[in-house]
């Protein structure tokens, strides 16, 4: 009797033992996966749908914020310093970063693209703003998305070499994916009645100048910027003499002031979304690059009469 319950004692004893080893096997496998840190969605995208979950990747710019306006909270910063590797957008669109050491790897994913030059027309509407030469909506350009990827890809490899084969696998994926939106693009705004869009401010010049029409915009590329006298009766000529029907805005934007345009001038309002970040519920809904650009390409498609 004495034996047996020895030999029960040493098997609670076992299985304690190896239900504590198999609990602490779980929880280093979480603490194992390297952080990785993205600036805008586009990026958090592409850094998703190549790593999966073989990493753990931290939105710097939480969904819902406008990412002109953003400032990162102590709680982000530490999140930020712990980053094994930082992915951010650059071309003067995180002003935050200025001053800022990483601790870790950080890469500049503009230094890879190929960047729009702001037209002197673009300059002057801009110069309140204090922006520089540069759009910095080059994601919205699937040749850039692509170069993006293959960046991403590469220094994710670096940084977990056992999952290269994977990373490829799904790179070559995601390329396929832009090259058919691409094509898509290019084949429904290839024959339209209409040139020219009315937006809130101009994060569509990547868009219009690959597929051939004309933005006119009431605050250039500041969307917190105040339209003038001037740019208000500019745009309502536009929207008279090219007789369009649609006028477009952001979600982060104030719309009252596009609103009051639309009313006015007896045209429909939608919002256009330029993904430097997306919102809350575009975020609960789980929506990709890819679902937010096809919705993209429908609206155009509408407002510049697409055949």
């Amino acid at each position: 009797m004495k034996n047996l319950k020895i030999i029960v004692l040493i098997l609670i004893l076992f299985l304690a033992g190896l239900f504590f080893l198999i609990q602490n096997e779980g929880k280093s496998d979480v603490v194992e996966k390297p952080i990785v840190g993205v600036t805008t969605f586009a990026l958090y995208d592409i850094t998703k749908h190549i790593a999966g979950d073989t990493i753990i990747v931290v939105n710097i710019l939480p969904f819902g914020v406008d990412p002109h306006s953003f400032e990162p909270t102590p709680r982000l910063m530490t999140s930020i310093e712990k980053s094994a590797l930082i992915f951010y957008s650059g071309a003067g669109l995180e002003p935050w970063i200025h001053g800022f050491t990483f601790k870790h790897k950080a890469v500049n994913i503009s230094k890879y693209v190929k960047l729009r030059k702001l037209s002197n027309a673009e300059m002057q509407q801009d110069r309140e703003a204090h922006h520089s030469s540069i759009d910095p909506h080059y994601w919205l350009d699937f040749d850039n998305m692509k170069r993006a990827t293959e960046v991403i890809t590469k220094e994710l490899i670096v940084l977990q070499p056992q999952n290269k084969a994977l990373y490829m696998k799904n790179k070559d994926k995601y390329i396929q994916m832009l090259s058919k939106l691409d094509a898509k693009y290019k084949k429904t705004l290839s024959i339209c009645l209409k040139k020219s869009v009315v937006v809130s401010h101009n994060a569509l010049g990547y868009v219009a100048k690959k597929y051939g029409f004309h933005v006119e915009s009431l605050t250039g590329l500041s969307p917190e910027a105040e339209p003038s006298a001037k740019a208000i009766k500019r745009i309502f000529r536009d929207i008279h003499n090219k007789g369009i029907q649609t006028i477009f805005y952001e979600n982060f934007v104030n719309d009252k002031m596009i609103k009051t345009i639309a009313r006015d001038a007896n045209i429909t309002v939608d919002v256009f979304q330029p993904l430097g970040n997306i919102t809350a519920d575009e975020a609960k809904a789980k929506m990709t690059y890819e679902e937010i650009m096809r919705t993209n390409l429908k609206k155009l498609a509408k407002a510049l009469m697409c055949k």
